[in-house]
């Protein structure tokens, strides 16, 4: 704002020590320091009160904008609800239609899903297993080297 240099500042103090005089000057710049103090720190009480309502708005814009998004959500489960009355009532419909008709048999649409197969292999009898050489127990490695082993030679 001001161009004040060095300079400029030591002719100000240089003319100011000579009309108000040696005695007066320290107290006159304590008292131009304390009010020059008091009025930055009221410009920066000032900025911060603009940006805190800067702020304020712009929270308000944030609030209706959220306000308006709920809204918009609010209105499409109320159209989803609408819609599945309505299908609930066209299948409502239906039935009673297809009750007048013949049923379709349950088989003709139903796949049973494989279960308990691991069960249903457990339950061959223990001597059939034995008779076609499946192995019913597991072997740890150790006893699994044992038993194939050569013999040892005498």
């Amino acid at each position: 704002m001001f161009d004040i240099g060095v300079t400029k500042l030591a002719i100000i103090g240089g003319i100011a020590l000579i009309v108000i005089g040696p005695e007066k000057l320290p107290g006159l710049a304590r008292t131009f320091g304390t009010m020059l103090g008091r009025a930055r720190r009221y410009v920066a009480d000032v900025k911060e009160e603009v940006n805190r309502s800067m702020d304020l708005d712009e929270l308000r814009k944030a609030q209706a904008s959220l306000q308006d998004a709920a809204q918009a959500v609010q209105s499409s489960i109320e159209q989803s609800d609408a819609a599945i009355e309505a299908i609930e009532n066209s299948l409502a419909e239906a039935n009673t239609q297809d009750a007048n008709s013949e049923p379709v048999p349950y088989y003709s649409f139903y796949h049973p899903v494989k279960k308990r197969w691991r069960a249903k292999i457990g339950v061959t009898p223990n001597w059939y297993k034995a008779r076609t050489g499946v192995r019913t127990r597991a072997l740890s490695g150790a006893a699994r080297v044992a038993r194939f082993r050569p013999p040892k030679a005498l």
